[in-house]
């Protein structure tokens, strides 16, 4: 019985950070194509890849996961950028990327 109990824990706590990681992931991609249209840029391969997880200190002091995801971008369709995002808890509290040129008047 115990082991079937400790069993059940374990498979909990990984479909819940495999699911966590889905929506984080999700939430990227989101925010990567978001970003890549807002600008009027190509957004390459359609996907994000996390490249980094780390434990930091939420804004309410508990711990939490803050993803790092790349995403690649183009302005031309020839060259290839590479963006950023960091989400904490979902939200987006990192950005490098794609954004819209500012043609200043004369």
């Amino acid at each position: 019985m115990g082991e079937a109990l400790f069993a059940l824990i374990a498979f909990m706590l990984l479909f819940f950070w495999w699911d966590s990681t889905r929506k984080a992931a999700d939430r990227a991609r989101e925010l990567g194509r978001n970003a890549c249209k807002a600008a009027g840029v190509q957004w390459l391969d359609e996907s994000v890849q996390q490249i980094k997880s780390r434990w930091t200190r939420s804004d309410s002091g508990w711990l939490t996961l803050e993803r790092t995801y790349r995403f690649d971008y183009s302005h031309d369709g020839a060259e290839r950028h590479e963006g950023r995002l960091v989400l904490r808890e979902g939200r987006l509290v990192g950005f490098v990327g794609p954004t819209r040129e500012v043609v200043a008047f004369q």
